[in-house]
C-alpha cells in the first residue's frame, strides 16, 4: 500500500489508472469503515482511502482537538484489506492557505436536522469532500463510497456531485452495527461501559417510530408529531438529551405529515453523557 502525503504524489501514482474508487475517512477506523473498503474493492481498478480530520466541519466547542487519531493501526487495517493507496495529508498540505473559498450546499437540505444543530457542518463537509475529490479523481470518472449512518451527509454529497456535473458515482453502504444493534461510530469510543450498554436505546427508539410508520402506511392515520415526541420522551426518560427524532421522506428529508407508500426514513441525534450519537432506519 502506497502512503501519499502530498497531492502531487497522489496524482502521480493514480495517473496510470482509469477508475479510482475512493473511501474518505477521518481515521480511527472501525468495522464500518472496513466494510466500505470491502465494498469499494471490486468497483474500480485502484482503491484509495484518505485519513484527514477536517477542522472545517467542527464547531468551536466540538471535539476537533481530542478526536482520536490512530494512524498506525488504521494503516495496518487498510493494508490487510488490500487498499492500494492511503492519502494522508497534513493540514498544511490540504489547506496551504486559509480556505476562504467554500462550498455552500442547498440550504433546504443542509440547514435542517444536522445542519440546524451543527451550523456550518455541511459547508465544511462539502468543501473538504470536493477538495478531496479533485485530489483523487483529478477530473476523471470514479466512484466514492460513503456510509448510510451519515444519511443526510450522503444525500447532500449526491446533490453536490449532480449539480456540479462531476463524473463521480456515489455509492452508499448499509450501516454496520454491533450485535446489539448500535451503529458503529468512531465516537462510540467516548462512551463509558454503562453508556455503551445504554447506547442501543437510540436505535430502539428509531425502530419503534419506524414500526409505527409502517403500520400507519395501510391506514394513512398517524399523529407523526406525537409519535416523534414520544420517541424523544423515551430517550429523555433514560437520561439522553435528544436533538431530534423525526420521520422524513427519503429523497429530500422533508417532513412526513401522514405516512403513505413513499419511501421514508427515521433519523435521530441525541447526546448520551458527553457523547452525541446519530442513527437512522429506512421505512
Amino acid at each position: 500500500m502506497l502512503i501519499a502525503r502530498t497531492v502531487a504524489d497522489l496524482r502521480r501514482h493514480l495517473s496510470t489508472f482509469q477508475h479510482p474508487v475512493f473511501v474518505p475517512t477521518m481515521g480511527n477506523l472501525h468495522e464500518g469503515h472496513l466494510n466500505l473498503m470491502r465494498m469499494a474493492k471490486p468497483l474500480g481498478d485502484v482503491t484509495v482511502a484518505s485519513i484527514f480530520v477536517n477542522r472545517l466541519q467542527f464547531l468551536p466547542h466540538e471535539d476537533f482537538a481530542s478526536y482520536p487519531r490512530t494512524f498506525d493501526s488504521d494503516g495496518e487495517q487498510l493494508r490487510a484489506l488490500g487498499c492500494d493507496v492511503l492519502f494522508a495529508p497534513d493540514e498544511s498540505e490540504l489547506y496551504p492557505e486559509p480556505q476562504t473559498f467554500k462550498v455552500l450546499p442547498d440550504p433546504a437540505l443542509a440547514n435542517i436536522l444536522e445542519g440546524e444543530f451543527r451550523p456550518g457542518f455541511f459547508t465544511g463537509v462539502c468543501t473538504v469532500v470536493l477538495k478531496l475529490f479533485h485530489c483523487v479523481f483529478n477530473g476523471q470518472a470514479g466512484t466514492a463510497v460513503f456510509g448510510q449512518k451519515d444519511y443526510q451527509q450522503q444525500l447532500v454529497l449526491k446533490r453536490m456531485v449532480a449539480q456540479l456535473a462531476m463524473p463521480i458515482d456515489i455509492v452508499t453502504a448499509a450501516t454496520t452495527r454491533a450485535a446489539d444493534g448500535l451503529a458503529l461510530s468512531s465516537r462510540n469510543g467516548y462512551l463509558s461501559a454503562d453508556e455503551r450498554a445504554e447506547a442501543v436505546h437510540l436505535s430502539l427508539a428509531l425502530n419503534a417510530l419506524a414500526a409505527s410508520a409502517r403500520a400507519a402506511q395501510a391506514t394513512g392515520r398517524m399523529d407523526v408529531t406525537a409519535a416523534e415526541n414520544q420517541a424523544m420522551d423515551y430517550l429523555r426518560a433514560r437520561g439522553w438529551q435528544p436533538d431530534y427524532v423525526t420521520l422524513r421522506h427519503q429523497h429530500d428529508l422533508s417532513p412526513v405529515s401522514s405516512p403513505d407508500h413513499e419511501p421514508m426514513v427515521v433519523l435521530g441525534a441525541a447526546k448520551l453523557g458527553r457523547t452525541r450519537l446519530i442513527d437512522n432506519t429506512e421505512v
